[in-house]
């Protein structure tokens, strides 16, 4: 049987969640006869060593990092040594059970999807302040785009191969990958679609985001939406700026005490931003087409 399917997993300091996550992962992937890539992200504890007994393993490949590039670089290294069609992200902290890979697979092939985003939706979060910050992230990314699915956090994503070697030149490397890369595929009109999945607590360690995260996340978020739809951003500034340049003017020019300053500047500046929108989109369209 062709095998059909990879599973990237980014790996920095495990060392303690990957002999235990990993017998059963490869067990489950024979099985299915998946394949396996581990990117360790230049972890600094025995992480290397302890992968070393599982590289004999014909399905699993390992590559490794000389330094720590990031979350979302340790997922491009995975995806671009794919050779299967469909690629799927997990973590390597024990959370995501291969039970969950197959029924991940299956859908985006019943459907077929170019996404399918493993959605928490329902779960309890491992932090209140880790589930606020999600939240936010969230909201903020369906105020700025139409976001038809509600996990687009989750670390556990099956992709056609061909798309993700696509886009992910246009994610950043960082933990906010995750994200981003689902708006690129939502924004470029491809199916994406959301199924549930199961979550155990993290074995061993702590998680490494932070607030200091979600705010980096944020930002890429605007700069993805400043990429493929600047007005979306551009335009409500430069509306509210003319509109309170009227507004703060009309009173004066009534009374006939001509146009003040403060409404001429309003109005000026609402221009400017429009004609920064316009430079912006042309800038987007040029970006978007180089590759």
């Amino acid at each position: 049987m062709k095998e059909i399917l990879t599973v990237v997993i980014p790996a920095y300091n495990e060392e303690k969640n990957l002999p235990e996550v990993l017998p059963g992962l490869i067990s489950y992937c024979k099985s299915n006869d998946f394949r396996i890539i581990i990117v360790n992200d230049g972890s600094t504890d025995r992480s290397r060593k302890v992968l070393q007994p599982f590289e004999r393993e014909d399905l699993l490949s390992v590559f490794h990092h000389k330094l720590n590039k990031g979350y979302g670089a340790a997922i491009k290294t995975g995806i671009r040594h794919c050779e299967t069609e469909f690629v799927i992200t997990i973590d390597a902290d024990g959370q995501h059970l291969p039970e969950d890979i197959g029924t991940l697979s299956r859908y985006i092939r019943e459907k077929e999807g170019d996404m399918v985003v493993g959605s928490r939706k329902g779960l309890r979060s491992s932090s209140y302040f880790r589930g606020i910050g999600k939240g936010i992230i969230r909201m903020i990314a369906k105020i700025l785009m139409t976001v038809p699915v509600h996990d687009i956090n989750s670390g556990m994503k099956i992709y056609r191969t061909d798309l993700a070697l696509k886009y992910i030149h246009l994610a950043p490397d960082t933990m906010s990958f995750s994200d981003i890369i689902t708006l690129i595929f939502i924004n470029n009109r491809h199916l994406v679609l959301e199924h549930p999945i199961s979550i155990n607590p993290r074995i061993h360690g702590k998680s490494t985001i932070s607030m200091e995260t979600a705010f980096q996340t944020i930002m890429e978020i605007i700069n993805i939406v400043i990429l493929f739809n600047p007005m979306k951003i551009i335009l409500p500034i430069a509306v509210i700026s003319t509109l309170s340049g009227i507004l703060w003017g009309l009173p004066m020019v009534l009374m006939g005490r001509g146009v003040s300053t403060g409404s001429l500047l309003g109005i000026i500046s609402g221009f400017i931003f429009f004609l920064l929108g316009l430079i912006a989109e042309q800038l987007s369209q040029i970006r978007r087409n180089q590759r």
